[in-house]
């Protein structure tokens, strides 16, 4: 296990980051941050940011500085490696000393790692940003200007987009205000945010966490769902965050495994009929599929390269 004890970088965020070899956000050299201006005697609220990583190097140093060149001036980022056997410790290293905690060992997974990043976060707000994704310029900001204009809300949270590995946006979510009702909606035109660009309190973690360690894909919208049914999520009609499609993209690479756990999340908050339309939905996308690949055989060419295939996997 390799560590660092918990400190505050506040003063380490006003020293230029190490140099990286890009001329794009957020991998080129900053340039001074401009902090905007509270009224009255407000002071910004404290933010605890978790980055849960396994074996993320090629995309963990872009979440890294994507964090700390918020300027953010009452930051804790705190990351959680569940002990990578390629370069991310080097590249966490690198930025150690605007770190405020960090530790590589083996851990349960996803869910487990962000608990545990938020069993230590002493923020009034909090959110994870997974190691594959990155903020926009502004979004700690952004967020905290809305919480201080809202405290009844217990979620504040804002639009994202997807981009493949060329930087091409290929999705854009489709952020409705959100409640209760359209969280049950997930997949079928209701809420639709996506998880970088939500923080929430203090407060609602306390009473809604920890995230489902059993769930693997929704854990997030299990959790949204009981901050829901305590809290208002307020919205920020800005783009927060950026969240990347590749290969090894757990939500990319096994999107079929999300609605079932999607399914799950609604049976244990008593929507069985919710749970039933996924389901349905699924089972339609399949037997649509073996529809085409039925057709596919039917060609004569086809269908003999199909054999073929199926002969030598037999």
């Amino acid at each position: 296990m390799t560590e660092n004890n918990m400190r505050n970088n506040t003063a380490l965020l006003q020293l230029p980051l190490p140099n990286a070899d890009s001329n794009e956000w957020p991998m080129r050299t900053q340039a001074e941050i401009i902090v905007p201006k509270l009224f009255g005697n407000q002071s910004w609220p404290k933010i605890s940011i978790v980055t849960p990583s396994y074996n993320q190097g090629s995309y963990l140093e872009k979440t890294i500085r994507s964090v700390l060149l918020q300027g953010y001036p009452n930051l804790e980022y705190i990351i959680i490696d569940g002990g990578s056997t390629d370069q991310s410790v080097d590249i966490i290293r690198k930025y150690e000393p605007w770190i405020d905690f960090w530790v590589s060992e083996k851990d349960r997974g996803q869910s487990h790692a962000i608990n545990k990043g938020f069993d230590i976060a002493t923020g009034d707000l909090l959110g994870w940003l997974n190691s594959d994704d990155y903020y926009l310029p502004g979004t700690l900001f952004k967020i905290a200007q809305t919480y201080l204009e809202n405290r009844s809300a217990g979620a504040i949270y804002g639009h994202g987009h997807i981009v493949d590995l060329t930087g091409q946006v290929v999705h854009k979510a489709r952020t409705f205000e959100v409640n209760i009702d359209n969280l049950f909606e997930w997949f079928a035109g209701g809420a639709e945010f996506m998880q970088p660009s939500c923080l929430f309190t203090s407060q609602a973690w306390l009473r809604c966490g920890p995230l489902a360690e059993d769930l693997q894909y929704a854990m997030d919208l299990d959790l949204w769902i009981k901050i829901a049914g305590n809290y208002k999520f307020q919205k920020v009609d800005e783009l927060l965050s950026i969240s990347l499609r590749h290969d090894d993209a757990k939500t990319y690479a096994y999107a079929e495994h999300s609605y079932l756990d999607v399914a799950m999340v609604y049976i244990r908050h008593g929507r069985e009929d919710k749970a039933r339309i996924v389901l349905e939905n699924q089972i339609e996308r399949f037997q649509n599929y073996q529809r085409e690949c039925e057709n596919f055989r039917k060609i004569p060419l086809l269908g003999n390269i199909a054999r073929i295939i199926n002969k030598h996997m037999s």
